[in-house]
Formats: C-alpha cells, sequence, structure tokens
C-alpha cells in the first residue's frame, strides 16, 4: 500500500546524530516552524545548548540509557512512533491505546565505521563503531515513508527546514529520502561485513575474502560510453582518485576520456623519476623520464608524435608552465596532474576544449575486479612489487654484464611494459619508450618484434623488454625464416639488450639464442 498525494506535515522529529555539521541551525529551523524534537545523549545536549527546547529519549521511554550508549532508542515508545502507518484507522488506534505520539521527520546519520577501521583502530574499537540503533532507526522510518521522513545526510537539512515551513513533504519526496536511507544503511552494512570477511574472521588463508562487497554512488550520466549506441554513467566510490578528480577546464570527460586518463596515470606512477605518459585507446603511445616533466614530456610525446594527436596525457609531478606551453601547441583531449604550477592552467586554457584535471596522489586501488558472466575476477593490482621487479633481484642469463647506464635503461623499459599489454615489446632509448610504436595486446611475438623495431637496425642500441623473454618456437610450417616462429628473430631488428621473467616453458631456447647472439640477456 502506498500514500497518495496530500504532504504530511511535520510535527514532531526524531533526532540523533554522529556526524553533528548543521545540527544548530537544522534545531532551530525546526523549532521556529513548530516542531518538537526528540533527541538522544551528545545530540540531545548540543540542541539544548542551541537554546533549543528538546525532549531526551530517556524521558521518552522511562528507561535509563544504559551499557555506554549501546541500547537509547531500542525500545516500543520509539519505533513504535516511527512504524505506525497512519494511513490505517487501527494503527492510529493503537497508538491512542498505548499512549504513544508517532514521528513525522526522523534525521539520523550512523557512527564513523570506516573512518575508524582506516585509522588504524584496535579491533575492539571498530567493534565498539557498529551501529545498532542508528540503522534501526533508518530503516524503519524508510520503510514507513509513507506516513514518516527520513534524512541521514546533512546536505538535506536545507529541504528538510523548507518542507517544515511549507506543510511538510510531498510523497514522492519522501520515497527519494527513503531511498537515500536505505542506501546509507546498505553501503554501512557491505563496509561492516567487508571487514568482518577481509580482516576481522577471515573464512581461511587464502587473503581473498569469502565475501566481497562494495558500493558506489552515481556521480554523472556521461553522453555515452565506449560507442555512441552504449549509454554509460560515472559511479564513485567515495575515496577520491580520477573518479572524484577536480575539472579545472574543458569540456566533459567521456567514457573514453576515463578508460585513457585511468591507463595514462598508472603508466606515469609506475615510475619515481618524473615522468609523462601518453596514452591513446589505452595503450601508450610514448612513456619518458626526465630531469624536469617539461623534458619528460618532450622525449614522451617524440616517441610517436602522430599517434599523440589526440591523446591523453598523466603526469606523475605538478605540470611547469614550461610544459603547459609545449602541451598546448598539442591537441590533447587530457590532462590529469596532482598540481600546476601557477599559470600553468591559464596557458593550457588557451585550448577551449582541453580537460585539464587535478587528481592528487597515485592510483591507489590495491585489488582489480573484473566481470565475467555469471561472476567476477579478482586480482592483487600490478604495482611492480614482485621481487623480480627490483634489478637488484636480477641475474645475467646469458652475454655479458651490462654498465649502471644500460641497467637503468632496462629498468625503466621493464616498468614501461607494466603499462601494455601481452603480449608485449617495447624498445628503450635515453628513457623513453615507443620511438616507432610499442607492441601490445598481439598474438603472435615475432609480428610485435618486427612493428616494435620497424625496419632492420632501427632498433640498434635500444632495450628491449618483454613478458615473455623472445618468441618461443612455433609450429612447423610457420612462415618464418627455417619454419619456426622465434629462431632469433628479434635481435635481427636491432636490440642490444634484453630482459624478461625466467621460468617459462622454452625459457632456455631463449638463452641458447640470446647467447648465439651475444645478445645480454
Amino acid at each position: 500500500m502506498t500514500a497518495e498525494g496530500t504532504k504530511r506535515p511535520i510535527r514532531r522529529a526524531l533526532v540523533s546524530v554522529y556526524d553533528k555539521t548543521g545540527l544548530e541551525e537544522l534545531a532551530r529551523g525546526l523549532h521556529e516552524a513548530g516542531v518538537s524534537l526528540v533527541s538522544t545523549g551528545s545530540t540531545a545536549s548540543k540542541i539544548a545548548a542551541a537554546g533549543v527546547p528538546v525532549t531526551k529519549v530517556e524521558e521518552l521511554t522511562g528507561f535509563p540509557e544504559c551499557l555506554d550508549g549501546r541500547v537509547k532508542t531500542l525500545h516500543p515508545r520509539v519505533h513504535a512512533g516511527i512504524l505506525a502507518d497512519l494511513r490505517l484507522e487501527d494503527h492510529q488506534r493503537q497508538l491512542a491505546e498505548l499512549g504513544v505520539e508517532p514521528f513525522d521527520l526522523v534525521v539520523v546519520n550512523l557512527y564513523p565505521f570506516k573512518e575508524t577501521v582506516a585509522s588504524g583502530a584496535t579491533p575492539d574499537e571498530c567493534v565498539e563503531q557498529i551501529d545498532i540503533g542508528g540503522p534501526s532507526m533508518v530503516r524503519a522510518a524508510a520503510k514507513n515513508h509513507p506516513s514518516v521522513a527520513v534524512v541521514t545526510s546533512p546536505a538535506r537539512y536545507a529541504d528538510v527546514l523548507t518542507a517544515a515551513r511549507e506543510g511538510g513533504f510531498e510523497l514522492a519526496a519522501r520515497k527519494r529520502l527513503a531511498a537515500e536511507a536505505f542506501q546509507h544503511t546498505a553501503a554501512y552494512d557491505v563496509a561492516v561485513a567487508s571487514w568482518f570477511a577481509s580482516s576481522y574472521a577471515p573464512a581461511d588463508e587464502s587473503d581473498f575474502p569469502d565475501f566481497l562487497g562494495a558500493t558506489w554512488e552515481r556521480d554523472n550520466v556521461l553522453r555515452y560510453g565506449e560507442n555512441p549506441h552504449q549509454p554509460a554513467a560515472l559511479y564513485t566510490s567515495g575515496s577520491g582518485g580520477l573518479a572524484q578528480a577536480e575539472q579545472l577546464h574543458g569540456k566533459e570527460m567521456s567514457y573514453n576520456n576515463y578508460t585513457d586518463t585511468d591507463a595514462a596515470r598508472r603508466a606515469a606512477y609506475d615510475h619515481s623519476e618524473p615522468c609523462v605518459a601518453i596514452i591513446k585507446h589505452a595503450n601508450p603511445c610514448g612513456i619518458a623520464i626526465g630531469a624536469d616533466v617539461a623534458e619528460a614530456h618532450r622525449k614522451a610525446h617524440a616517441c610517436d608524435p602522430l599517434s599523440a594527436f589526440g591523446g591523453v596525457i598523466a603526469v606523475n609531478r605538478p605540470v611547469s608552465v614550461a610544459m603547459a606551453e609545449q602541451v598546448a601547441e598539442i591537441f590533447t583531449e587530457v590532462i590529469v596532474a596532482p598540481a600546476y604550477e601557477d599559470g600553468a592552467v591559464e596557458v593550457l586554457a588557451r585550448k577551449k576544449n582541453i580537460r585539464v584535471l587535478r587528481a592528487e596522489g597515485a592510483p591507489a586501488n590495491p585489488v582489480e575486479v573484473k566481470p565475467i558472466d555469471g561472476g567476477a575476477l579478482l586480482q592483487v593490482t600490478d604495482r611492480l612489487q614482485a621481487d623480480g621487479d627490483k634489478p637488484e633481484n636480477w641475474t645475467l642469463a646469458t652475454g655479458e654484464a651490462l654498465s649502471a647506464e644500460e641497467l637503468a635503461e632496462l629498468a625503466f623499459a621493464w616498468k614501461a611494459c607494466r603499462a601494455v599489454k601481452s603480449n608485449a615489446i617495447l624498445l628503450a632509448k635515453d628513457g623513453r619508450v615507443g620511438r616507432r610504436r610499442n607492441g601490445s595486446g598481439q598474438p603472435r611475438r615475432l609480428r610485435e618484434a618486427r612493428g616494435g623495431a620497424g625496419r632492420r637496425g632501427e632498433g640498434t642500441g635500444r632495450v628491449r623488454r618483454v613478458r615473455r623473454v623472445l618468441p618461443v618456437p612455433g609450429r612447423p610450417g610457420d612462415p618464418h625464416r627455417g619454419g619456426r616462429q622465434g629462431r632469433g628473430p628479434a635481435w635481427r631488428f636491432g636490440p642490444r639488450r634484453a630482459g624478461g621473467r625466467g621460468g617459462e616453458e622454452g625459457g632456455r631456447d631463449d638463452v641458447l639464442h640470446g647467447d648465439a647472439a651475444l645478445l645480454p640477456l
């Protein structure tokens, strides 16, 4: 059954909040509108201190707050007043017989459980911040939205005061408030359940919880998704990052802008030195490090100037005016950085449509979730945290030992290769990758070796970094010299040093081929 039509005046309100932002103004406004207030604990004290009449909940229930505040509002005189469906004569009769007055408005927000966990508090302190009475009141009021308005956010207080002065909320508004309330309690329950499953009481020692939950709120409806026939929207988790970046200039972000910008930020922050990554269609046009961001940008752009046209630029340092001047000369869809030096945004804004974003800090998602039909895959995010990602743990499999400069070049290529898809082949020199192109996402490594190096000899003096060290032998009859895919093709195209993960099938052949070609591996 749903209520139809009329507003429901606000005569009596129950207010119990942890976040007391705007509480005094709310209480004064309700009092001036003729609303009587009932409140709990520190909320009641703050309202009284503001000079507003308030009834403490223990005066209503005749039962004192107890157990260090664990029991305050769990009482029939509270919940009957919230849950009575005032459309029903029988409910009205029962309230009269019990001497219970109904509530028209419930204003509640919950204990800061997520913030307590994030602070590094002890398990007991976290458990103590699991709210019981608050969610009970919120859910009760949301269920009974035909008779009660429920508010869980201080951002709604202005709406409450307007409604109190103008005769109450319409049914449509009460429905919307109820929806927000259920979202509030759902997110809270997911946070508690996730903490229990992952940290407090894991089901096993796998490091993967037996319950996986997350909540997002819609931030913006986008023009379309990856293609014009695909509707799309942006949702945020409330944890900052790219999804909540501040846009300082330019057109509205698109779906593809977000995916490319996310890839660019990750690529730039793979490096500790000043780094610029230029991304198009989620793959690098160029990645480079330099003494400063202007130098890094020049080098990254020089990797593939044609592909960089209309690309996305990410920087892991504040953008300088010098770099902004360079970018302003090139058609760029998006630039994202942790900050901008004075005057840099004004230089970039010479281009009307370039999207200028400020996103503080490095990408921080600890895990990646990939939906599949009927489920999802979860993996730990690759932050180059494996032992093999550290040059000090590398071993020489064949050839002569590299100089410190050559080893640094190979280390740069190794990090940069994280940003492209397997089969991934990068050619690196002078702290930049991808002079002609970088190979990525292709099924045949030989083709990528050719594509990555271009014409024979173009890659001379370059460093080659591959997810699989060298092309593996192919099936007999493959149209390659000797009928085998990978009989020494990679070094025919010019790289002089190579690196890759060991231990894979065919790895011994890689060493033999590298040794035959006098290629340090």
